[in-house]
């Protein structure tokens, strides 16, 4: 059971993760969470490097989703702008909006992976719609009021696995 909140991969950050990268396991889109795996959670905008890494992944004919628990107003003022296609209120880890974001680029499980920084809401999600989960260190280190709780449980979660050998980054 708890495997399922196991990662693929985990990375340091977004940049970490390349179009040969992603190649490499057969993805073709990129299903990613936006609060402090994009951008820190209070940052309403891109920065130029979250844009080129979009473009790149583009440029490689990677499609990108941007799903977000958080509300519209913020999900769609942060992704109008870099023409990318989002859920907004998504209530991860349940189902709907993976599924509804994998019709929308037309592509198999096999084909996508979920980037994110939260292990019970991105990864646990994205294992059980049995896409290829990618875990990145959250942005800032600071939260907003229910991340916190999670974020208690999370690290449970990842000391455990490092324990185990699973996992060998830091906080």
């Amino acid at each position: 059971m708890l495997k399922r909140f196991l990662p693929n991969d985990y990375v340091n950050s977004i940049h970490n993760i390349t179009p040969t990268m992603l190649k490499r396991h057969g993805i073709k889109g990129v299903i990613t969470d936006l609060d402090n795996t994009l951008v820190a959670w209070d940052e309403p905008n891109a920065t130029q490097e979250v844009v080129e890494w979009i473009e790149t992944l583009r440029h490689h004919n990677i499609q990108v989703v941007i799903i977000s628990n958080n509300n519209e107003s913020r999900v769609s003022s942060f992704s109008l702008p870099l023409d990318v296609p989002f859920i907004s209120k998504a209530r991860k880890p349940m189902q709907h909006a993976f599924k509804k974001a994998r019709r929308n680029m037309g592509l198999n499980r096999q084909d996508i992976a979920v980037v994110g920084d939260q292990v019970l809401t991105d990864v646990f999600g994205g294992n059980r719609a049995h896409y290829h989960t990618i875990l990145v260190v959250p942005i800032v280190k600071t939260d907003g009021f229910f991340t916190r709780f999670n974020r208690l449980v999370e690290r449970r979660l990842l000391k455990y696995f490092r324990r185990k050998g699973y996992l060998n980054w830091e906080d």
